[in-house]
């Protein structure tokens, strides 16, 4: 009986679905049909599109049809997908695309093209003015009489019968609120047109009478969805002045810089939407860690949908082995064997020379050889007596500097002896290899996330992949975010920026009070920058979200440590107050830890106390219910609702001024520092009393 009256009920809705939508559809054609003026394409298109207006669309209509060559294009259409430059067209013969052209009956239609692009981008200047992405602009031509569904460039060129699925099926960007105010600012940008909706069907009534649009509410509102939503949210709204930077026309190597939490990132992915939807040509998007790229991908394949396959992710190491194996130059990278030929050659010597006067440790040597010597392409003992060692607070005598070309001349021979390669061989190979016969067909742009923590080789190769042309080469990144020793300056690349440069100073990610403790542990660090010297670790940052929790755990011994842990993470997943939307509170947790055996160690932990866990070089963005766990390195360019940093000031300590202690107290307060500026709503800091 109940399934019967289920039955009963499922047809009755579906009754009242079929009756609401045949009442919208004719309700829409009477409204179309006062446009008496219009073409009968125009009018069929409209119609249908009117339908939408019932759910929460809203259609803007140029007044001044028929579609004349004074005209503009026919419709604007606003929605959860967001903004639709519409154009009508009815042709006899069937559009197509050929070679990246419009065609039909044999001819090209550029002047069509040209057309929906135009207003699409005068669409673009007028949503920037409050923070939306001109990702969220799609200029469409319609085409009645036909079914289709291709693109040109930035360009959707649908059928009549298929545009509403199609449209329908975008991304949601807007909310009903969004989508209301928008279509009421642009029927003000654009006087020609008027929004029509189906009575009853708007979600959020129109008044008689409306006020000015209030840009500054609607940043308001559009910053708070961003810190209290989901994510994602960020891939319609950004400040206004980041969408200008995302926008602008560089004419030759660019830089945005700025400290933790300022959006470069955001800024960056953005960018690369915009090259991607505005030309044809292949753009690279380049960091140094091996799983950003993943993370940076999955994010941007929901950023920009179709123009995704014109963007390439790659970590620059991964991007350099792929392009050598291509052109079918050999070269056998062997990390393991690579240490264990510097063994060899500290053994032989390193360990009874001048170098253990200044640093006994082999370590801070191998570093010497990877990012300054190696790392700056130096070939000769004349080129490394001279050279200005950036990042390196530790003065070398000529004595000092002798003995460390001789380590590395002995690393090199056994290295070679082994045929095996470090990864500076790699970029070094790669590098000479696009000089002897350059990339084809080149990238349109290269764009490059954390280029701070490039050495100067890994620099120099992008930069010679993508030239000094306009809008080529940008580059992302924050000298006080560097993890990795040694440093250099982009004049040694050859990269002049005259100009072409910007720094974002607002944080949109941590809570005041997380930035506040992040800050303190750098505060009285000098840092490199790329073009120059920072001599004060504490700068100044706008900040847009107060409050945020930083939880200090002190134990007495490691054992309570790990309990304290163990309790704070089951109580994040028992109050469940850190989701978003159907994801619990785990999916926005990281315990980021100092060392690969630290994460070993904890990963056991997490597991024995039934906690789900994920390692970071497993994860690809996508939320899943698991605390994310991974060095600090690893979370670079990542951001998460509630950090755990177990036993974070074990390596923390003052040092003299001028020698290699100096240098690795300041290297751990910068690592520190990033794995801190990962939490957006609370930083649990654990530690074990000494």
């Amino acid at each position: 009986m109940a399934a019967g009256d289920s039955a009963g009920a499922r047809g009755r809705r579906a009754r009242e679905q079929a009756l609401e939508l045949a009442r919208r559809s004719r309700e829409a054609w009477e409204l179309a049909g006062r446009w008496e003026a219009a073409a009968e394409a125009e009018r069929q298109v409209a119609a249908t599109l009117l339908t939408l207006t019932g759910t929460g669309w809203r259609l803007l209509v140029d007044r001044r049809w028929p579609g004349t060559r004074t005209a503009n294009v026919d419709m604007i259409l606003v929605g959860p997908g967001g903004v639709f430059v519409i154009d009508v067209k009815r042709w006899r013969d069937r559009p197509g695309v050929e070679n990246g052209y419009l065609v039909a009956g044999g001819e090209r239609r550029d002047a069509e093209v040209a057309r929906v692009l135009a207003m699409a981008r005068t669409a673009d200047e007028k949503v920037a003015e409050f923070g939306m992405s001109p990702v969220a602009v799609r200029p469409v031509i319609v085409f009645a009489g036909h079914r289709l569904d291709e693109r040109i460039g930035r360009v959707r060129l649908v059928g009549h019968p298929d545009v509403v699925h199609a449209l329908v099926a975008e991304p949601r960007r807007l909310t009903a609120r969004m989508v209301r105010v928008m279509s009421e600012y642009l029927e003000e940008a654009f006087p020609a047109y008027e929004v029509t909706v189906l009575k009853g069907g708007s979600v959020d009534e129109r008044p008689e009478a409306t006020a000015l649009f209030d840009v500054a509410e609607v940043e308001k509102a559009a910053l708070d969805s961003v810190l209290h939503a989901p994510i994602e949210r960020w891939m319609t709204f950004l400040h206004p002045d980041q969408v200008a930077v995302v926008r602008r026309d560089w004419g030759g190597p660019a830089r945005i810089s700025g400290p933790a939490g300022t959006g470069k990132t955001v800024v960056a992915l953005h960018r690369a939407a915009h090259l991607a939807a505005r030309g044809s040509g292949r753009v690279l998007y380049v960091t140094f860690a091996n799983n950003l790229p993943r993370v940076q991908g999955q994010l941007f394949r929901r950023l920009a949908g179709h123009f995704a396959d014109r963007v390439e992710f790659r970590s620059l190491h991964g991007w350099a082995q792929a392009f050598l194996t291509e052109r079918g130059v050999p070269v056998n990278l062997n990390s393991r064997r690579a240490k264990d030929a510097f063994s060899h050659a500290w053994m032989r010597v390193g360990r009874d020379s001048a170098l253990v006067d200044v640093e006994p440790t082999p370590g801070y040597w191998q570093e010497e050889i990877d990012y300054v010597i190696k790392g700056r392409g130096i070939t000769s003992l004349e080129e490394y007596r001279e050279v200005a060692r950036h990042g390196r607070r530790t003065a070398l005598q000529t004595a000092h500097r002798e003995a460390a070309w001789l380590l590395y001349e002995e690393y090199e021979l056994l290295r070679k002896q082994r045929g095996v390669a470090d990864f500076n061989d790699v970029l070094l190979a790669a590098l000479d290899e696009l000089r002897e016969r350059p990339a084809d067909p080149p990238y349109a742009a290269v764009i490059v996330d954390e280029v701070q923590d490039l050495t100067l080789v890994g620099v120099r190769l992008l930069h010679a992949l993508a030239g000094d042309g306009p809008n080529g080469l940008l580059l992302i990144g924050d000298g006080q975010q560097a993890v990795y020793p040694g440093g250099f300056r982009l004049a040694d690349a050859g990269i002049a920026l005259k100009g072409r440069g910007t720094v974002l100073r607002t944080n949109y990610r941590n809570a005041a009070a997380i930035l506040d403790e992040a800050m303190e542990v750098v505060s009285e660090d000098p840092f490199d920058d790329l073009e120059g010297p920072s001599p004060n670790g504490r700068r100044t940052v706008d900040t847009t979200y107060d409050g945020g929790q930083v939880i200090r755990a002190v134990a007495a011994d490691a054992a309570e440590h790990d309990r304290i842990l163990v309790a704070a993470l089951r109580q994040l997943r028992e109050d469940g107050n850190g989701g978003d939307g159907e994801d619990g509170a785990l999916a926005g947790a990281a315990v980021l830890c100092r060392s690969i055996r630290e994460i070993e160690h904890y990963h056991r932990v997490l597991t024995r106390a039934g906690l789900p866990v994920l390692r970071l070089e497993n994860y690809d963005g996508r939320p899943v219910e698991a605390i994310k766990i991974g060095t600090y390195h690893r979370a670079k360019g990542l951001e998460f609702k509630h950090v755990y940093l177990p036993r974070h000031d074990a390596e923390i300590r003052p040092s003299a001024d001028g020698d290699p202690a100096r240098e690795r107290a300041e290297l751990a307060r910068r690592q520190l520092f990033v794995a801190m500026t990962r939490a957006r709503d609370l930083l649990w800091l654990g530690s074990v009393r000494r």
